[in-house]
């Protein structure tokens, strides 16, 4: 029986066979394998509880296996980017692994990796976030497709530019 194939499913089905043949390897950030948050874990920033939120949860995880969840990509980066206040005494280069969940594939991917759309008519649990993509070519599209403003990288992302976006701006 024929069944169409949506353009989505289809690219990332030739993406993934280049993939396998290896035309296209490393082409996108891979799904990285993290611990779940549990019922009881909250976001060190805004201590909301972070399992209630699947399709935003961002986690990080220490050498010694300490694994810490945000409700979203935003309060990720407050954390990141204001370590000695969350994890005195804790460097960067002891962090072993850093996921956010992919906002079309709803799979956790590296967040070194992933391209983050602000600006968008979409709301994570915390107001405007920074919406993760497993591409540039999905950051795009999601950018046409609700109305996005700018596409970063984790080395874009600053502390003035997170408190832009708690209050609505999106420098």
């Amino acid at each position: 029986m024929y069944r169409p194939v949506g353009r989505r499913a289809w690219l990332r089905g030739l993406l993934v066979a280049g993939c396998a043949v290896g035309v296209a390897g490393g082409a996108w950030p891979k799904p990285v394998k993290l611990p779940a948050p549990g019922p009881r874990d909250t976001c060190p920033v805004c201590g909301m509880f972070v399992a209630p939120y699947p399709y935003w949860i961002a986690t990080v995880v220490w050498r010694d296996g300490k694994a810490v969840h945000f409700d979203g990509p935003k309060d990720f980066f407050k954390y990141l980017l204001e370590l000695p206040k969350y994890e005195p005494g804790r460097q960067r280069s002891d962090i072993v692994s850093m996921g956010v969940t992919d906002y079309y594939g709803t799979q956790r991917i590296d967040a070194a990796g992933a391209w983050y759309v602000i600006g968008s008519d979409v709301l994570g649990p915390m107001g405007h976030e920074l919406v993760p993509q497993d591409t540039e070519a999905d950051a795009k599209e999601f950018m046409a497709d609700h109305k996005g403003r700018r596409v970063l990288r984790l080395a874009d992302v600053t502390m003035p530019l997170l408190l832009g976006l708690d209050a609505g701006k999106f420098p």
